[in-house]
């Protein structure tokens, strides 16, 4: 598939260029401006990358031929081929990959700085993620959100809010392995009860919130237990997940016409329906749907969208 808005496109990467164009964007945001560690051969490629890379597909938003935009998309397939998902690294998914269905994860989501203020972007990144899950009929999608740097102390009021009301069920909840922080990470940094609950305030809560987080909570969204220090990558990340049938009733009846039209979607015989890592609305269903949460995304720029199969002739290349 591909979406177009003007010259704007997001879709999947389709060959090697494209893919190099997505490192070297992803090395000019976690690297040159967020101080992620790297190798010598990245370093001298301007390329970030790790082995996860290796069975991931690309999603990118393209402006006038150049990447401004993307996601990187491990499904169970790719996961199986590389022994785990890149999540696994920092938290317990073992009740998450109980669950039938196909399951994907979101990682590496980046905006080149100058198209940062543009909302046209992360929408049609959004969009593309939307059609993703209905095309590849997605069950389950997870991932961490992150601050920059190493201290949540500095995050203790958004994430001691998160710990005492939005933790998910015990039943899906992945946990912290905090036994993989790198070597001189004290593993207490991992608590999320920073701060006492008499202590926490919402509203400096939410001022300490990512933008990113603050559109999981209207999504209804729930996390995961414990904070992961990433030394390397120079950020600090919580598990995050968001069940479809829990989306705040206002977005359902935005986008599909009524509060409880994905009710349906709920925990049944191990099939969950989940969004996370990135703000995103769900969808289910034909074409039609998938019309609808475009509409809904882009807004008034849905008049200038054209929406492109092109799956037949798609043949990804990766390295």
């Amino acid at each position: 598939m591909a979406i177009k808005v003007r010259d704007y496109e997001v879709r999947l990467t389709r060959n090697k260029d494209e893919r190099r164009q997505v490192r070297q964007l992803r090395y000019e945001v976690f690297v040159e401006e967020e101080g992620a560690s790297v190798t010598d051969e990245q370093r001298a490629l301007r390329e970030e990358y790790d082995a996860y890379d290796r069975y991931a597909e690309y999603l990118a938003v393209f402006h006038n031929g150049n990447i401004v935009g993307t996601y990187r998309i491990i499904d169970r397939d790719a996961a199986e081929k590389m022994g785990s998902f890149y999540t696994e690294t920092e938290f317990n998914l073992a009740k998450i990959k109980k669950i039938d269905g196909n399951i994907a994860e979101m990682s590496r989501a980046c905006v080149k700085r100058e198209y940062r203020e543009n909302a046209l972007v992360m929408r049609l990144l959004w969009a593309g993620l939307g059609e993703y899950i209905v095309r590849r009929k997605i069950t389950v999608l997870f991932g961490v959100a992150s601050w920059v740097g190493t201290r949540p102390v500095e995050s203790a009021q958004a994430i001691s809010y998160l710990y005492y009301n939005h933790l998910s069920p015990i039943s899906m909840r992945a946990t912290v392995l905090s036994e993989n922080f790198a070597d001189g990470v004290n593993q207490k940094l991992s608590r999320m009860n920073i701060l006492p609950r008499e202590f926490v305030d919402e509203t400096d809560a939410r001022r300490q919130m990512t933008p990113l987080i603050k559109g999981y909570l209207r999504l209804g969204a729930t996390f995961g237990k414990g904070v992961f220090i990433d030394k390397p990558f120079n950020s600090y990340d919580v598990f995050v997940m968001v069940q479809t049938k829990k989306i705040d009733a206002a977005y359902q009846k935005h986008f599909l016409g009524r509060e409880n039209a994905l009710a349906h979607l709920d925990v049944k015989d191990g099939a969950l329906k989940t969004v996370g890592k990135i703000m995103l609305l769900p969808v289910t269903g034909s074409f039609r749907v998938v019309r609808a949460f475009l509409e809904f995304l882009l807004r008034e720029d849905a008049a200038d969208a054209e929406y492109i199969d092109d799956s037949k002739d798609n043949d990804r290349e990766r390295e």
